[in-house]
């Protein structure tokens, strides 16, 4: 699978990019919600002259975005716009619109080029880059997909500037995770400062982009990057988190397990719970009736094999363990000493 090249010069870049032989004669629809409609599209189309007559299909905001019936009403329109096989999908938005926009462009006429321009910081170091591409289904986050990577994925640090602290947030968690599994004294800088600058951006995306080149479908290395996710989507989907916090709460579930099943130090456990706490005060405490109703998301996370609940785990900063098995009762201890 060849993987999405990352253009770091933001959108002047992608206009050089576009303005290349391969991509003339090609027909533009740029996917987007309400929010990147109004404050990132006239940056899009003011900057990259080859998507000034592009068309737009706006979606709803967020994960609702990802539904089968939205990704049905998206390709009717490909198809009332005679969007032909050299079409190309701008996903210009949040990790939701990219995943849509992979998506939807994975099915059309057995595939499309897609370009994703992530919006967000979490879009940035995370969620537009890989190739997983998904959208919701029963109730289950991510339950229908494919790996189809984008053809560019483009970095634009300006907009940023147009988020709040919340968004900012949801990527800093990630960026957080990434370097957990991956680089040590990463984790520990991301941990020791709350303003991250271009570089560290481009730093943590660089990482993921590595990983997944070494395991694009996600066999084995690659699932590496899963920290901190079977807890988070289940406590995203339940408690109706943001995806970054929920997974923020994750890790540290994960973290203490790591230190009960793997060794882990006890101080990267008390170093990293000191940290989330800042940014989760009103969280309440999980009550044995509220994981007993988590367990059936917890199963349905994709990581599993054959309703064992399997997850990554830490021996030491830098050194994840994929696929440790945790009983219900691990489970339960865990997430009732979230608060303590």
């Amino acid at each position: 699978m060849k993987q999405s090249k990352i253009i770091y010069g933001g959108l002047e870049a992608l206009g050089r990019e576009l303005a290349k032989e391969e991509w003339q004669g090609a027909k533009y629809t740029i996917l987007l919600d309400e929010n990147t409609f109004q404050h990132c599209l006239p940056l899009l189309i003011s900057s990259v002259e080859a998507l000034q007559e592009a068309e737009f299909i706006e979606v709803p905001v967020g994960e609702e975005c990802k539904s089968l019936e939205v990704a049905a009403q998206v390709w009717q329109t490909l198809l009332e716009g005679e969007a032909d096989r050299n079409a190309v999908l701008v996903n210009l938005g949040g990790g939701c619109v990219c995943d849509l926009g992979g998506f939807v462009a994975a099915g059309y006429k057995r595939g499309i080029r897609h370009i994703n321009v992530p919006t967000t910081l979490l879009g940035m170091v995370d969620a537009a880059i890989g190739g997983k591409t998904a959208i919701d289904f029963g109730g289950v986050k991510n339950s229908i997909g494919h790996f189809y990577p984008a053809v560019l994925t483009v970095i634009e640090p300006a907009f940023l500037e147009t988020l709040p602290e919340t968004e900012l947030l949801n990527g800093r968690m990630e960026m957080v995770k990434t370097a957990a599994v991956t680089d040590p004294a990463l984790f520990e800088r991301l941990l020791s400062t709350t303003h991250y600058p271009l570089s560290t951006v481009k730093e943590v995306a660089r990482l993921k982009a590595r990983v997944v080149k070494a395991d694009p479908y996600d066999h084995s290395i690659r699932k590496i990057l899963n920290f901190g996710h079977t807890f988070g989507h289940a406590i995203e989907v339940y408690r109706g988190l943001p995806h970054g916090l929920a997974v923020g709460v994750g890790m540290k579930v994960a973290m203490y397990l790591s230190t009960k099943k793997l060794g882990l130090a006890e101080e990267v456990y008390t170093t990293y719970s000191r940290w989330l706490k800042e940014f989760t005060p009103h969280l309440s405490p999980f009550t044995l009736k509220d994981i007993e109703q988590m367990f059936p998301l917890m199963r349905q996370d994709k990581k599993n094999t054959a309703g064992s609940l399997r997850c990554v785990l830490l021996q030491e900063l830098g050194a994840p363990v994929i696929d440790v098995e945790i009983s219900d009762n691990e489970v339960r201890d865990a997430l009732l000493r979230l608060h303590r």
